[in-house]
């Protein structure tokens, strides 16, 4: 056992062992803790009884816990309860995420650690990685995690000239109870999770949570350019700092076109930054410029870090070109705003979606639509979004799967419609995938193969 015990005598159940439960619930017996561990999956309780750790059905017999770290995918209250989340809340036991603990750990380590929170529906994965990206170029020392990457339990114990830069969900915002971030950013709002939250007030107080631990010497940095988002100003104590990615806000950072900016003038030309296209990402790149500057980052540092930025996977991911056909992976675009966000970014695109369609489906991108000079569509819902694109008189087909897709949308490209062939499915994955980076992978993986064999066919279309 390690000599650092911060938990110790403290009983915690931990339901949901995968990609960070299980981690978590390691981490939490290192440091003290007496866990009791639960998956409905038979394969996920295996995995911890091997690792030595209790593993015991939670929905029956005593409850003698102190917390529950829940996993963030397993409702607590809407749409219906887990059975453990219901008992713990009859007994009065806080259900609690990951990062709260690590909060509490850093603490009790002694470590006056600052801790960076960035949430909104879209863009919160590309600021949150930029931001890292930002810090470390800039020699200071950053771990970044939570809903990106390594899950928070993972991440080191850092001392006080260290950073946690977390992605946070409104899954993980509404079960924090003491974490103070000391830099809080809230990007945009729009409907998602709905059947999480109950409505979009829901939605909105989740992520709003953001702010709640801060101080009023702490810094918040907010969306100016939705106005669910500019609303949340009344709930924020700490230094507010506006962002846009469309037009100037006082006392703020925006984006004039291609020129970020801010009272003192230009900080960096996003032209110069081709991992960050579009208004959405010049709103990323404002957030991560005022997070920086509050940590003594330079302009230039800043400019430097925004030009060598590689992007994310599945997040407007360029993965490759073909005679002038630029191909674009945006796979994690699961929702018609995310997808918007996109197809602002090009002028002329040939565009596969679908999937598992979102309520309201496509129809709030109809603005985008004289954008698209081709439509391929896949997945479950393909006949839906179909009837909306005719409905508008985009050209289109039903392809059925990707790989049926890519080369139908290669040929269109290859033959002058677009310069750009973009994966934003407005859709989620799992009729098709285990996930929206499995279809990206799988996407990239189709591109690279056909630019490797000279696209000299496609799928029996000529190129």
């Amino acid at each position: 056992m390690s000599s650092f015990t911060p938990f110790s005598g403290q009983r915690i159940a931990v339901v949901g062992l995968g990609r960070a439960g299980l981690p978590a619930a390691l981490r939490l017996r290192d440091w003290g803790a007496e866990v009791t561990c639960w998956d409905d999956g038979e394969a996920a309780r295996a995995q911890a009884d091997a690792a030595g750790l209790p593993v015991r059905d939670l929905s029956a017999g005593p409850f003698p816990f102190d917390a529950l770290l829940l996993s963030p995918g397993i409702p607590h209250r809407l749409p219906r309860p887990h059975p453990v989340a219901a008992r713990a809340a009859t007994a009065g036991v806080p259900i609690l995420a990951d990062v709260e603990f690590l909060f509490r750990a850093v603490r009790a380590a002694g470590s006056q650690a600052r801790f960076i929170g960035i949430t909104g529906t879209n863009g919160k994965s590309t600021s949150t990685a930029l931001i890292h990206h930002l810090l470390k170029k800039a020699g200071q020392v950053s771990e970044v995690g939570g809903n990106l990457g390594p899950a928070a339990l993972g991440l080191d114990i850092l001392g006080p000239e260290g950073s946690y830069t977390l992605e946070m969900s409104s899954y993980m915002l509404e079960r924090i109870a003491t974490i103070r971030f000391n830099g809080a950013v809230m990007l945009n709002l729009s409907a998602d999770h709905l059947d999480r939250h109950g409505d979009m007030e829901g939605y909105a107080a989740a992520k709003a949570m953001i702010f709640a631990g801060q101080a009023p010497e702490d810094l918040a940095v907010l969306g100016q350019d939705d106005d669910h988002t500019a609303a949340m100003a009344g709930a924020v104590r700490a230094r507010l700092r506006p962002i846009s990615g469309l037009r100037p806000v006082a006392g703020g950072i925006w984006a004039e076109g291609p020129s970020l900016r801010d009272a003192e003038g230009e900080i960096a030309d996003l032209r110069d930054a081709p991992a960050l296209p579009g208004s959405h990402n010049a709103q990323n790149a404002a957030a991560a410029a005022a997070i920086a500057l509050d940590w003594g980052l330079s302009r230039a540092e800043i400019a430097a870090g925004l030009a060598d930025f590689p992007g994310l996977p599945h997040r407007q991911e360029r993965v490759g070109s073909l005679r002038g056909v630029l191909f674009v992976n945006d796979s994690k675009a699961t929702n018609a705003d995310s997808t918007a966000r996109a197809l602002a970014s090009y002028d002329r695109v040939v565009w596969i979606a679908g999937g598992m369609a979102k309520s309201g489906g496509i129809e709030s991108l109809a603005p985008f639509f004289p954008r698209i000079a081709r439509a391929l569509l896949i997945g479950r819902d393909a006949q839906v979004l179909a009837a909306t694109l005719a409905a508008h008189g985009v050209p289109h087909e039903v392809a059925g799967t990707l790989d049926a897709a890519l080369p139908a949308a290669a040929a269109a490209a290859l033959g002058g419609a677009a310069p750009v062939v973009l994966l934003s499915p407005a859709c989620a994955s799992f009729d098709q995938f285990s996930g929206f980076d499995a279809r990206g992978d799988r996407f990239r993986a189709l591109v690279q193969a056909m630019i490797a064999n000279g696209s000299h066919i496609l799928g029996g279309r000529a190129a």
